[in-house]
C-alpha cells in the first residue's frame, strides 16, 4: 500500500514535469495519460486497504531524529477523498483537451503546455494532502496548492485573472498562518508532527492548535471573513473553476479540519460552537448573494461557500459526540464534488457552444442541448438535496444528527431550522433560474449554438451518473 499511495503523488509531480516540456500539441494528451495512471493508482489502494480487512495503516515516511517530518495515513476517509479528487482531476484533464480550443465560442484559446502540467501538479498536491499524516506535510501541500491554483486562476494572463490570482493567493497565504501555528504549537508540545499526537495535548494547546488548524480551513474553503478570493477567482478557465473550487482546493479546508479531529481524541467544545457559529454566518450570507447574480460561474461560486458551510456545521456539530454528523461531512466532501464539478462543467459547455455564461441570455437549452440541460437539472437538484440525488444523502444525516442533538443542546434546534429554510430557499432559487433558462423557445445564444465535444459530453454523463450513485459508493465505504 506505501508503493501504491506514493505512486498516486508521485506520478503527476513526474507527469508535470514531462507534460511542461512537451510541445503544446501533445500535452493535454499526456495529462491524460499521467491523470489515468494516479487514478489506477488511487482505485488499486482502495482496493488494496479494504481487501487486507480495512485496517487502518499509518507509514512514517521522513523522519528527524525522533520527529516524524511526513507520513501517509490509509483509512477509510483518506482512500475514499484521495478517490475522488485524482478521478476528478482526470475527468478535468479529459474536458480541458476539448474546451481549451479554438472553436471555444467565448475563449478561443489553444491550451497550453503549462496549464496541463499545473492541472497535474495540482493532482498530486490534493493526493499528498488527503494521505498526509503530519501536519508539517498537509502544510508542504497547503501551500503547493496555493501556488497553482494563483498559476491557474490567472491562466489567460489578463489583468482581471491576474488580480483575482494574487487575491486568492495572498488570502489562502494568510490562513496559511493558522496552520504554521499549528504545526510549531504541535512540534513544541509533542516533539512531533504526528496528526495522532493532537490526542496527547493538553486543553488548552489543543484548543490553539485546533483554532489554527480551523483558520486555516476557513481561507482555504473560502468562510466569512476569508471568502473573498473565491467569486473573483471565476476568472479562471471554466475546467479549472470545476476543480480548484468544486472538486479540490476548497476541499483542503474541510479536509483538514476534518482530519484534525479525528485524530484529537476528545474536542474541547468551543471548537464545535465557533464552528457552528461561523458555518451559520456564511451560510445565510452565502445565500443573500445568491440573488443579484446573473453570471452563472458566480452563482455556482457562492453556491460552493454556502454548501462548504454545510460540511463545517456537520463537521463542528459531531465535537458534540454524534458519529453520524461526522460521516455525513465526509459524504458532503466526497458527493457535493461531483455534483458541483457536474453544475461547473455545465457553465464550460454553455461558454463553448453559446458564448456565453450569463443567465439572461440563456432559454431554451432542452431544446438545442439536452444532455446540457438534464445536466443543468440534475445538479441543480443535487447540490439543493433533492432526493434521489447525491445531495440529499449528504444533507439528511447532517440534519437528523442536528435535531436529534438538540435535546440535549437546545441552541441547535434553531440553527439546525435556520440551516433548514436556507435549504429550500436554495432550492426554489436554482428553481427558479432552471424555468429560465431551461425550458421554453431557444435565446438567439442557445439557438445558434455550436456541438458539443464528445469528450466534453462523455465527462458530463459520467458525473450525471456520479450524482446519482456516489451517495451510495459513501455509504458504503464509510460503513
Amino acid at each position: 500500500m506505501e508503493n501504491i499511495a506514493l505512486a498516486a503523488i508521485l506520478v503527476p509531480f513526474i507527469g508535470a514535469i514531462i507534460t511542461g516540456l512537451a510541445p503544446q500539441r501533445t500535452a493535454k494528451w499526456l495529462c491524460t495519460l499521467f491523470a489515468a495512471i494516479a487514478s489506477i493508482a488511487t482505485l488499486l489502494l482502495a482496493i488494496t486497504w479494504f481487501s487486507h480487512g480495512r485496517t487502518d495503516v499509518t507509514y512514517e515516511l521522513v523522519s528527524f531524529g525522533r520527529s516524524v517530518l511526513f507520513g501517509l495515513t490509509i483509512d477509510r476517509i483518506s482512500t475514499l477523498i484521495v478517490f475522488a479528487v485524482v478521478v476528478l482531476g482526470l475527468l478535468v484533464s479529459v474536458y480541458s483537451g476539448a474546451y481549451l480550443t479554438k472553436e471555444n465560442r467565448e475563449h478561443p484559446h489553444e491550451g497550453q503546455s503549462r496549464y496541463y502540467a499545473l492541472l497535474l501538479v495540482f493532482i498530486g498536491a490534493m493526493a499528498g494532502l488527503v494521505l498526509s499524516s503530519t501536519l508539517a506535510g498537509q502544510l508542504l501541500f497547503f501551500e503547493i496548492t496555493g501556488g497553482c491554483s494563483w498559476a491557474l486562476i490567472g491562466y489567460y494572463q489578463k489583468p482581471k485573472s491576474l488580480r483575482s490570482a494574487l487575491k486568492a493567493l495572498l488570502i489562502t497565504h494568510v490562513a496559511a498562518i493558522g496552520l504554521y501555528l499549528a504545526a510549531a504549537w504541535l512540534f513544541a508540545e509533542t516533539g512531533t508532527f504526528s496528526l495522532t499526537a493532537l490526542a496527547d495535548l493538553n486543553g488548552d494547546a489543543k484548543t490553539i492548535v485546533l483554532f489554527g488548524i480551523l483558520f486555516a480551513a476557513w481561507g482555504k474553503s473560502a468562510q466569512l471573513p476569508l471568502h473573498v478570493w473565491l467569486p473573483d477567482a471565476m476568472e479562471a478557465p471554466t475546467p479549472v473553476s470545476a476543480y480548484l473550487h468544486a472538486a479540490s482546493m476548497v476541499k483542503v479546508g474541510v479536509y483538514i479540519f476534518a482530519r484534525a479531529l479525528m485524530s484529537a481524541g476528545e474536542i474541547p467544545e468551543i471548537i464545535g460552537i465557533v464552528g457552528v457559529t461561523m458555518a451559520m454566518i456564511t451560510l445565510i450570507y452565502g445565500f443573500i448573494m445568491y440573488l443579484p447574480q446573473t453570471d452563472l460561474k458566480r452563482l455556482l461560486a457562492y453556491s460552493t461557500i454556502t454548501q462548504l458551510s454545510y460540511i463545517f456545521l456537520a463537521l463542528s456539530l459531531s465535537v458534540f459526540g454524534s458519529r453520524m454528523a461526522f460521516d455525513g461531512g465526509i459524504a458532503y466532501i466526497f458527493n457535493h464534488a461531483f455534483a458541483k464539478s457536474l453544475f461547473f462543467l455545465v457553465a464550460g459547455t454553455l461558454s463553448y457552444s453559446c458564448g456565453t455564461r450569463m443567465l439572461p441570455k440563456l432559454r431554451g437549452i432542452m431544446r438545442c442541448m439536452p444532455l446540457v440541460g438534464i445536466g443543468f437539472c440534475i445538479a441543480a437538484l443535487a447540490i439543493t438535496g433533492i432526493p434521489p440525488f447525491n445531495g440529499f444523502f449528504s444533507k439528511f444525516p447532517l440534519f437528523a444528527a442536528g435535531f436529534a442533538m438538540s435535546a440535549d443542546h437546545w441552541w441547535m434546534m434553531p440553527v439546525m431550522i435556520l440551516a433548514l429554510i436556507e435549504s429550500v430557499a436554495s432550492f426554489g432559487w436554482f428553481l427558479y433560474w432552471f424555468g429560465k433558462t431551461v425550458p421554453g423557445e431557444p435565446s438567439e445564444a442557445v439557438a445558434t449554438a455550436s456541438p458539443v465535444p464528445v469528450a466534453m459530453q462523455g465527462v458530463l454523463i459520467i458525473l450525471i451518473v456520479m450524482s446519482l450513485c456516489s451517495s451510495f459508493i459513501a455509504a458504503w465505504w464509510l460503513g
